[in-house]
């Protein structure tokens, strides 16, 4: 398989920017996931990689060959859409050996590779089956078995379980990330979902406003975002304005409208007493006891207990904490909900109060998909 690079690449609709200088480097056979919201310019990323929109500036290559000008039929990537794209009037094994006979590959051949492919997508028992008789994943299974049949250099994914319900997306994402890893498969895949993104990709790519604003790991992503815009979309957050007052090898300090805060020293921010800075902590960094039992210090709060949103495997609360609101979350809650007014301490790790660049330009940042 090869890898992709994606060079300053520019796509324009009229006077819009869709895509504004874009670069990208993507690793043979690694999976990497568009993360974004609706309008962010991902799936017109993808369909420029995969040959449907032609770039306005910058480059496209597939290993060592430039492909920006090619056009998608001589690229050789596979390509599953949102809406699947099945044909209803052929079966199971027709719509799969489509792509084969486009390319008069030989009958007899054909016939195995359909066969390799509907068994690697576990849909083997289906080939004569029609379409309409299928559900949504098996569907998409079968989207994914034509896409893999052609043996493409790279898979081009476009939210291919965004018309799955909740409980079978969960399904499905597992099954593409086997089945990419297990062809080796080059891989670009588009969602707004990040749960999904976190849990199928080796690395994602964070965009908005045309712009990829982070590329890293899952966990570096959500751990150690690099912006306001991506703690915001990536997951939840408590941000909070605040101000370094001193930076050394022991830690970072800060003073905040919520209280005395402290960072570990390996932040990425470039770390200047005085400085103005956003303060990102995750929900489920705030540990919760008793009011009574709060010491005093860096890192310890006092709160005061708001409403109560019960979620079944989790509750989300609030806490009012010097007139600002802050999220935690506690799993398996109990059966008997809280009561709202309550006094409590609350604690967060060092590890776990995230320091972000001051930017008032980020006012616009993402919500949440």
């Amino acid at each position: 398989m090869v890898g992709i690079t994606i060079r300053d690449l520019v796509v324009r609709f009229g006077a819009t920017a869709a895509v504004d200088g874009v670069s990208l480097s993507i690793e043979p056979q690694e999976l990497v996931l568009l993360l974004g919201p609706s309008g962010c310019g991902k799936t017109t990323l993808l369909r420029a990689v995969a040959g449907f929109v032609e770039p306005g500036a910058g480059s496209i290559r597939f290993g060592d060959e430039d492909v920006t000008r090619l056009p998608a039929h001589a690229r050789h990537a596979g390509m599953v859409f949102q809406s699947f794209a099945l044909w209803p009037h052929m079966t199971v094994a027709e719509n799969v050996a489509f792509g084969l006979r486009e390319q008069r590959v030989a009958k007899g051949e054909i016939a195995a590779r359909v066969e390799a492919a509907l068994e690697s997508t576990e849909m083997r028992a289906a080939g004569p089956r029609r379409i309409d008789e299928l559900s949504g994943g098996e569907q998409q299974r079968v989207a994914l078995a034509r896409a893999l049949v052609v043996r493409p250099r790279c898979l081009l994914l476009d939210e291919p379980l965004a018309s799955l319900d909740a409980r079978l997306r969960r399904s499905m994402r597992e099954q593409i990330r086997r089945i990419c890893k297990s062809f080796g498969m080059t891989t670009i895949y588009v969602t707004h979902d990040q749960k999904e993104a976190l849990a199928v990709a080796d690395r994602v790519a964070v965009m908005h406003k045309g712009r990829i604003l982070q590329v890293g790991s899952p966990r570096e992503v959500y751990r150690r975002p690099s912006s306001r815009a991506v703690a915001r979309f990536v997951g939840e957050t408590n941000l909070i304005e605040g101000r370094i007052t001193s930076a050394d090898g022991s830690g970072i300090a800060l003073e905040s409208p919520i209280g005395a805060l402290v960072a570990t020293p390996e932040q990425g921010v470039a770390a200047r007493p005085g400085d103005r800075v956003w303060i990102s902590i995750r929900p489920e960094s705030l540990r919760l006891t008793d009011g009574s039992a709060a010491p005093a210090g860096r890192n310890h709060l006092r709160a005061r207990r708001g409403e109560t949103v019960y979620l079944g495997e989790l509750a989300e609360h609030r806490l009012h904490v010097a007139g600002h609101t802050l999220t935690t979350f506690e799993l398996n809650p109990s059966f008997a909900p809280p009561v709202a007014g309550g006094e409590l301490a609350v604690h967060v790790d060092a590890a776990d109060v995230v320091i972000l660049p001051f930017d008032d330009a980020e006012s616009a940042a993402p919500e949440m998909g």
